[in-house]
């Protein structure tokens, strides 16, 4: 991480008056408070950025435009080496004071694992939020869960079947469409969509962890997740999740924000995690949420 250093002039002034001298010592003028870079200086830094980081063969990096400090945000995973990250930010060719360092504890990865929730193809994520359209009823889930599943199912045995994955996106953006083929299973409703705002409140639910709140850190997040691509315009927030919550709903009261896509840590520990927009999810396949 960088520091910015200001520093205090000191300014003396000497006086003559005939055969005598005096001098005297000016008070401390502080250095002018550093500008922050324009909205389309800061866009640059990014684009450069997210250009070196794309030469490079880096993974467990995020990075993210922070308008409070003028700076764009660069997180390194515990799989990055220190000299690496350093070739980065040279190649990113801008002033070393445009960039704000970060490291996370932890692996940048997709949150995909055995074990209970929505189960297919040998996985186990988390139902999102469920969605409708002209009458046919589906839910949303990641995208990186649905690119390994072509039918889901209530449990590990895959007795109950839920339905068909309709449509999925990952990487680039990490949310899925599955239909509802099972009229024996009810499909509850109870939220209307939103935006997330950087230090709001919110909670996630998952099938490996269950219920954990915390805040929104940073929006519009690029993540490259090590061996899986990378993803744009995530949600970042300080709440822990594991394998198996990936697709579990990101909310704020009866306000659904995100789907859960990955991150670092685990919830012994703590982390980071990233979730795509559901409003973007509910555009792209023209559904509802209800």
């Amino acid at each position: 991480m960088r520091f910015t250093r200001s520093r205090n002039r000191l300014l003396a002034a000497a006086v003559g008056l005939g055969l005598a001298a005096t001098a005297a010592a000016m008070p401390a003028v502080a250095a002018p408070p550093e500008q922050k870079r324009n909205a389309r200086a800061l866009a640059a830094v990014y684009s450069a950025v997210d250009a070196a980081v794309n030469r490079s063969a880096l993974s467990g990096i995020a990075w993210y435009t922070d308008e409070a400090t003028g700076k764009v945000v660069v997180t390194a995973d515990s799989t990055v080496p220190e000299g690496a990250l350093s070739k980065l930010t040279d190649a990113v060719g801008v002033d070393a004071d445009a960039i704000t360092l970060k490291r996370a504890e932890g692996e940048f990865k997709p949150f995909l694992g055995p074990g209970d929730a929505i189960h297919g193809g040998g996985y186990r994520c988390s139902l999102g939020f469920n969605v409708r359209s002209n009458g046919t009823h589906y839910f949303l889930t990641a995208g990186h869960c649905a690119d390994e599943v072509e039918t889901w199912y209530t449990n590990s045995g895959q007795t109950t079947r839920i339905g068909p994955t309709v449509k999925s996106s990952f990487p680039g953006n990490d949310y899925a469409l599955v239909r509802y083929a099972n009229s024996s299973l009810s499909h509850q409703g109870g939220y209307s969509v939103g935006d997330a705002r950087v230090g709001q409140r919110v909670t996630r639910d998952g099938s490996s962890t269950g219920v954990h709140s915390g805040e929104v850190e940073a929006l519009d997040v690029s993540v490259r997740y090590r061996g899986s691509g990378t993803v744009r315009g995530m949600i970042q927030t300080d709440i822990c999740a594991e394998s198996g919550d990936s697709g579990g709903p990101l909310y704020a009261g009866s306000t659904a924000l995100g789907i859960t896509s990955g991150g670092s840590g685990d919830c012994s520990s703590g982390g980071t995690t990233f979730y795509q927009p559901v409003r973007e999810a509910l555009n792209a396949y023209d559904v509802n949420i209800y």
